[in-house]
């Protein structure tokens, strides 16, 4: 415990040393706050004892002018603390929010899937906000509840110390109360923020697959899971809730019972002039005061509490070290994918955490400009195996070459930027379509948009909308039909003119005739340029120069069309089970 608090907090000032003047000078603007707020029942002993008992208006008057300057100044002050505080930790919000989401861009898949989508924007939203907090309540209440307490404490003991035994006897009992139920209610906070997640999964969940939900008309039963996953977070929050109240009575019953005390041993010493009227007055005003900055000690406890849990949280993350970086030789940059020629070397993959290897003994070598189709059954890990080569995943044995180089020397931007790859899944972003083609080539010219689009047989289709390049697109595309995403994401992916293109399963929602021209623009485009095919489309496997079929992680066959249909039996499998479903 005592590693992750160094840990977080060397972190988190990383990011507050940028704000260290004003982290300095709260302390100061809070000890002013504190003692214009513990003098005042001092002089409201005065006015009663040396103005209202012996009539002297003077006393009243002179004092009463001291109290509200005093008041006046106190609250200017606190004013200030209250934008200093309030900027600062906004500010550390941001910066900690920026910080914690350039380190998830830094992640690799194998990152990604462990922490889960809806766990990282949870910890990104609500997790933040929480240390944001703390930040604000401890330029604001941190020093505040502590001097607040010594202050008011120094003033009783100036009164009357045997009465002072009494409040003094009180402190413990109530620092020990919030403490033990303090420490029940934490693990409950961590519990909270897992159950916030999961209840952010199935939200994303259902929104992403809203389409689906509606065509099978299962809102009822969204709604049932919705409701569960709520309830389940509700009745956490119950169970944490009533711990953390559960020290206001607590507190507000022993301070109650040293009032009654106060009150009875100072009457009988009011009664036999070892104590004035004012001084019990004031007494019991200090008393208040110690009640108050107990509450908010134990405010500020509470939400550290709660905060730590988040804080843990997001710590985890940034303290992630991406599983796929640059190695030693990768950040030296030397080299570039100059021609496109891949080579697989014994190649075997699994994924992080699982058992057995979904490729294994993976070898073959393809020229530069040679198009390969992928095939194989659903299952058979042809996506797996493309991924490696741009480096999203490790090999797990075995070594995989560009150009001769293995992946692993290459700098990720450069290998990226050498590599153009559109993913089974298809996503566009919020923007106009020509933002979203330029994230293929932020500096692209409208001449090179429009070359790729043609190439992509999306150019005539965009014109048909009304704005044209400018047509705005909705989250993730939703405006535009399966096959015109598909082929908005190809023409990003030609405006890089990639050595090695990756098409994955990316041509499945447009017709056959369409992607039979989708690939002579290609051929003509990039005839140069290294392709790879996965696809389930007799016509695309035979347009292609060597086919590879996988079988369960491993390859069954690599040929050419012609040959393959002779001697792979899975191959003919798939050629004459769609020439039966053409005929």
């Amino acid at each position: 415990m005592s590693l992750y608090l160094h840990l977080s907090m060397k972190k988190y000032w990383e990011i507050l040393k940028k704000y260290k003047i004003s982290l300095a000078v709260s302390p100061f603007l809070v000890l002013i706050t504190v003692l214009s707020e513990t003098v005042q029942p001092m002089y409201m002993a005065r006015i009663i004892d040396e103005g209202v008992a012996p009539r002297d208006l003077s006393v009243i008057s002179e004092t009463g002018l001291y109290m509200v300057l005093i008041s006046l100044a106190g609250l200017v002050i606190s004013v200030i603390n209250i934008y200093i505080s309030s900027k600062t930790s906004i500010s550390f919000g941001t910066d900690l929010r920026t910080a914690l989401f350039d380190k998830i861009q830094q992640l690799s898949f194998n990152d990604i899937d462990k922490f889960s989508s809806a766990s990282l924007i949870t910890r990104l939203t609500n997790d933040i906000s929480r240390v944001q907090q703390i930040v604000l309540m401890s330029m604001r209440m941190l020093f505040r509840a502590p001097l607040m307490l010594v202050m008011a404490v120094f003033f009783v003991v100036r009164i009357n110390a045997q009465l002072a035994l009494i409040l003094l006897a009180a402190i413990p009992i109530l620092g020990i109360s919030v403490f033990l139920i303090l420490r029940k209610g934490f693990p409950l906070f961590l519990k909270v923020q897992q159950q916030v997640d999961k209840l952010n999964a199935v939200v994303r969940e259902n929104l992403i697959n809203i389409r689906v939900v509606k065509s099978f008309v299962r809102e009822d039963f969204e709604t049932r899971k919705f409701v569960r996953s709520s309830e389940d977070l509700r009745d956490l929050v119950i169970r944490a809730s009533n711990i953390v109240v559960a020290m206001f009575p607590v507190m507000q019953l022993v301070m109650n019972l040293s009032i009654i005390a106060i009150l009875w041993v100072g009457g009988y010493k009011v009664m036999h002039d070892d104590l004035k009227v004012g001084e019990l007055i004031s007494f019991v005003n200090y008393l208040t005061q110690v009640l108050m900055a107990l509450m908010m000690l134990s405010m500020v406890i509470m939400t550290f509490a709660r905060a730590s849990a988040s804080s843990e949280r997001i710590v985890e993350v940034l303290n992630t070290d991406p599983s796929l970086q640059n190695t030693p030789v990768g950040r030296l940059d030397k080299y570039q994918v100059h021609k496109g020629n891949v080579s697989f070397k014994n190649v075997s993959f699994r994924y992080a955490g699982g058992e057995e290897d979904v490729l294994r003994n993976i070898n073959f070598d393809v020229a530069q400009g040679e198009t390969i189709a992928v095939v194989g059954a659903t299952g058979s890990a042809k996506t797996s195996m493309v991924q490696l080569i741009p480096r999203l995943y490790d090999v797990t044995q075995g070594e995989l070459l560009i150009d001769g180089i293995n992946v692993k020397d290459y700098n990720l931007d450069e290998l990226h930027a050498g590599i153009g790859m559109v993913l089974q899944k298809n996503e566009l972003f919020t923007g106009t379509i020509t933002d979203n083609l330029k994230w293929g080539k932020p500096d692209a010219t409208p001449a090179e948009i429009e070359e790729a689009t043609k190439a992509a047989e999306a150019h005539e289709f965009i014109l048909n909308f009304p704005e044209g390049y400018d047509t705005m697109l909705g989250r993730g595309g939703v405006n535009v039909s399966g096959g015109q995403k598909q082929r908005l994401c190809i023409a990003r992916a030609l405006l890089r003119k990639p050595k090695i293109l990756i098409l994955d399963d990316s041509t499945s929602a447009v017709d056959t005739e369409t992607e039979l021209r989708i690939r002579k623009n290609l051929n003509a485009l990039l005839h140069d340029t290294t392709v790879f095919i996965i696809t389930q489309r007799v016509n695309t496997m035979q347009s292609a120069d060597r086919v590879i079929v996988l079988e369960d992680g491993e390859i069954d066959a690599i040929g050419t069309p012609d040959e393959l249909i002779k001697t792979s039996g899975v191959y003919k499998e798939i050629y004459h089970s769609q020439q039966i479903a053409i005929d």
